[in-house]
């Protein structure tokens, strides 16, 4: 991949995207960083990667940048686009990850042409173990979806929809997703200590279930209920509690109602 990237935004998702492509060979000399923290800037220096507080700061020696990614906040979208379309336009491959916000609001600042990829990762790529989901603008032909798959699979795993209404409900099940299971953590863990275990014990058996479990689901590719059903001997401790988890009011139910309160947050807060 010979790309030339030009990253606007180097907080924690940036940087763990840079980490993972440097990994995976692509040349620092390929990357551009554009942001205004000192720290953001000393931590491109130590990855030898050229960076500036502004976009004129920041040049490739032979030409513009062929892929711009928007890692910035969503209410600072609007503004860094607007800056990217006098001097880039539409011809780069446009990937924003900002949370909730929609490729019309990018396409607006650049024209209908705009080549964008918006994406959904969580926070999971921070270790290399993320999901990202993407929808990609018509105007993003079978080559531009490559390059975008390629940089977030640096990250995790990808998926791609088309149709950009479903990104609410990937924002509601990937994107929120892992504070569910860290709320899972915690409250087993706390279930643990209420037990009598020792609380330090009982997080770090809460801590190393719960990531054993899904890697043990991942790995395995059996359908989760199977998985379940397999770990439930009849008559056992595991059976007693999952009469109280699958009840008619239990955890199927509650999930779900989260899951469809996050999607209705997202539909509200993105305008669509």
């Amino acid at each position: 991949m010979d790309e030339r990237i030009l990253l606007i935004g180097f907080g924690n998702m940036g940087q763990a995207l840079v980490r993972g492509w440097l990994a995976r060979g692509i040349q620092p000399a390929r990357l551009g960083i554009v942001d205004p923290a000192p720290a953001a800037l000393a931590a491109a220096a130590e990855l030898g990667i050229v960076a500036g507080a502004s976009l004129d700061a920041v040049r490739f020696d032979d030409g513009a940048p062929d892929v711009v990614l928007l890692a910035v906040k969503p209410q600072q979208l609007d503004a860094v686009v607007r800056t990217c379309a006098a001097p880039l336009g539409p011809a780069p491959l446009y990937l924003s990850i900002a949370a909730g916000k929609p490729i019309s609001s990018i396409a607006s600042a650049l024209g209908p042409d705009a080549k964008v990829v918006r994406a959904m990762p969580n926070t999971p790529a921070a270790v290399g173990r993320g999901m990202t989901v993407m929808v990609a603008s018509p105007s993003v032909d079978a080559r531009g979806q490559a390059v975008a798959d390629e940089l977030m699979s640096a990250v995790g795993t990808t998926a791609w929809v088309r149709d950009e209404r479903l990104m609410d409900a990937v924002t509601a099940v990937s994107g929120s997703g892992p504070a569910y299971v860290f709320l899972l953590i915690e409250c087993l863990a706390k279930a643990g200590a209420a037990a009598g275990l020792d609380a330090a014990l009982a997080r770090t058996l809460a801590t190393a279930t719960v990531a054993g479990a899904g890697a043990y689901a991942e790995i395995s590719g059996e359908d989760p209920a199977e998985l379940r059903r397999k770990v439930t001997s009849p008559g056992g401790t595991t059976e007693a509690a999952l009469r109280v988890l699958m009840a008619e009011d239990g955890l199927a139910q509650l999930v779900e109602r989260a899951v469809l309160a996050a999607a209705n947050r997202s539909r509200e807060l993105s305008g669509t």
